[in-house]
């Protein structure tokens, strides 16, 4: 590598020395867990400094989710296992096809429990997987970095806009490099780690924390919540069928006898049971409206009232 990235890393503020922490090595348990949890009270206030970017890019996937288009989450170690981690509960939680939201680490599902040697700096692997993935005009792309430099998601963003895609970034340093490659950059300056250098603390808290907002965000925003309950999960298990049960229950103050038959003449389904209670009507009825409401329970229950359903 060459003095120029040498230089810009040794720059970063994520790369410099917490005066706090200097006598790490000599700290008992529980002094170091104080100061962790010291250090982690900056994270929200960093991320908060995002805030702004963060309502845009959901506003902006969400248009494009709409559209029929994919959200693709890009990164190399812990920033990429962070992106992979977000997009997987995306279908237990919202009912989304696993196509939806994808995550992509540099070097493959291998380095999900493995570093791949070189991946972060392969700008050309970026490249190509946003190739072989097939990204379009119709898709987001969100690289993420915490220092801001990996050239494997500066690789991902120069594809992916070349392709006509929107691009956005992830970043843990205020005028990363990564940023200018994005039309919607979000930097969350957390500032030096309590392990110094050690970017899978305080900056992958403030990752996490990001992209929570932004996959959350983006599913309200396209109608797979109802009020705060997640109308739209997939009941797969015990635990999950009996949480499906009661979010029917607080949608819509049925017992539980009869919320539970009424789950069950939708399928299983909370939206659509939900929405066969509000408009007394049947399940096709209801499918039929939800379709047409483009997922939301409002619309369909409006487009039911009008008789347009």
């Amino acid at each position: 590598m060459s003095n120029a990235p040498q230089e810009y890393l040794a720059n970063l503020s994520t790369e410099q020395v917490m005066e706090n922490s200097l006598r790490l090595d000599s700290m008992d348990g529980l002094e170091i867990a104080r100061l962790m949890n010291q250090a982690d009270r900056e994270v929200a206030l960093a991320v908060e400094q995002a805030l702004p970017r963060i309502g845009q890019a959901i506003e902006e996937i969400a248009l494009r989710i709409r559209g029929g288009g994919r959200l693709f989450y890009c990164g190399a170690g812990t920033s990429g296992r962070l992106g992979v981690l977000d997009a997987s509960e995306c279908p237990p939680t919202f009912g989304v096809s696993p196509s939806m939201v994808q995550g992509v680490i540099a070097g493959g599902d291998k380095a999900l429990r493995h570093a791949i040697e070189g991946a972060e700096d392969n700008a050309l692997m970026g490249k190509s997987d946003m190739e072989n993935l097939q990204v379009s005009a119709k898709d987001a792309v969100v690289a993420i970095s915490a220092s801001g430099f990996a050239p494997y998601c500066i690789g991902a963003l120069e594809k992916a806009r070349e392709l006509g895609a929107l691009t956005l970034s992830i970043c843990c340093n205020r005028g990363a490099r990564l940023s200018a490659y994005a039309d919607i950059a979000m930097e969350a300056p957390t500032g030096p780690e309590v392990l110094s250098g050690s970017t899978r603390l305080k900056a992958g808290t403030a990752t996490k924390m990001m992209l929570n907002m932004l996959t959350t965000g983006i599913m309200v925003r396209t109608g797979r919540v109802y009020q705060n309950l997640m109308v739209d999960m997939n009941a797969s298990n015990h635990k999950l069928k009996g949480r499906a049960l009661r979010i029917l229950q607080r949608a819509t103050g049925l017992p539980e006898g009869e919320a539970e038959a009424l789950l069950q003449s939708a399928r299983g389904h909370v939206k659509t049971a939900l929405v066969m209670h509000k408009a007394a009507c049947g399940r096709e009825e209801a499918i039929h409206a939800l379709n047409k409401g483009d997922g939301w329970v409002s619309r369909a229950m409006e487009l039911l009232q009008e008789g347009r359903a």
